[in-house]
């Protein structure tokens, strides 16, 4: 009966833990604005006002449990790791690092619960194979799923980038200067393609907030380790460098994006052969086959046992 109560407690508790991380990380992350501003704070130029000093309380829980498991064996690694991870998958802030190692560890004690439930009556060496099995689950089922969102957000700035692209080059042959027509861009493509105009409006931010451009642009390299917004960044800062037409080199590089874009498309449609023909082997002709042979069979049957009689 107690076994019963602890593992419901826990389990109530994992999931509230997980759902309010996973509502905390969802929310806006990066803020270039307050991001200077921290940085003038942190130099004396800007006094902290009391709305700063309570999201910085707000923020002890996590910090503490962050600095936590990097005091543990490699849990340093792991943390940079992870945090990088979430800047290409598109979650970034102070706090996500931490949300993120709450939802892993809540995910990990929960695995070990379970299996402490289902292995309750049986010796120890049978649970200690299934804790064994249940911490390596709950090692790495948060491990794949940030992996998965990582790639899904990248395939959407890969597929965005085309039209984006030309769409920044026809801005920019209207005559507006490079940080207005990217933040125009930005707004245009906010409800189409929200992961690039968020990379844009983010760059732009961050140029008005005091920063370099080619500095901006390097940030979102980092952050996205796409090669195309790597040849993007560096076409847009060698042609302010040199002072040459960009919107006509963006107009080029925009048909070059679109016929990879497209080449991609063929190769997903070629390789989707070769996809389907393990489910088909699995579960389709099995399932022909019992269609097919077993009414054939029954009748088979039923005929040799009239004649038996």
């Amino acid at each position: 009966m107690l076994t019963a109560i602890l593992f419901f407690v826990l389990t109530v508790a994992t999931i509230v833990t997980i759902v309010w991380s996973g509502s905390r990380i969802i929310t806006p992350e990066e803020n270039p604005l307050a991001e200077r501003l921290s940085e003038l704070q942190s130099a004396g130029l800007v006094r902290a006002s009391s709305e700063d000093r309570r999201r910085r309380k707000n923020r002890g829980f996590l910090n503490n449990f962050v600095n936590f498991v990097s005091s543990l064996p490699g849990g340093e690694d792991w943390i940079k790791g992870n945090e990088k991870r979430l800047r290409i998958a598109g979650y970034r802030g102070d706090r996500v690092i931490g949300i993120y190692t709450l939802i892993a560890a809540s995910f990990l004690v929960f695995c070990l619960a379970v299996m402490l439930f289902l292995q309750r009556n049986n010796p120890i060496s049978n649970a200690f194979g299934g804790l064994v099995a249940a911490g390596i689950i709950g090692f790495v089922v948060p491990q794949f799923v940030l992996g998965r969102l990582a790639k899904r957000y990248r395939q959407q700035l890969q597929e965005a980038l085309p039209d984006t692209v030309d769409l920044l080059g026809i801005v920019l042959g209207t005559g507006l200067a490079l940080d207005q027509a990217m933040l125009r861009v930005s707004e245009e493509m906010q409800y189409i393609y929200p992961a690039l105009a968020n990379e844009f409006y983010t760059v732009v931010m961050q140029v008005r907030a005091g920063q370099e451009r080619a500095k901006a642009f390097s940030s979102m390299v980092r952050r996205t380790g796409i090669d195309d917004i790597k040849a993007l960044s560096a076409m847009i800062i060698q042609s302010e460098r040199f002072g040459t037409s960009l919107s006509q080199a963006l107009k080029v590089y925009a048909d070059a994006l679109r016929t990879r874009r497209r080449l991609r498309a063929e190769e997903a449609v070629g390789k989707a052969g070769i996809k389907m023909l393990f489910p088909i082997v699995l579960f389709i002709l099995p399932v022909l086959f019992v269609i097919t042979l077993v009414p054939g069979m029954i009748n088979v049957l039923h005929d040799m046992k009239s004649l038996g009689r």
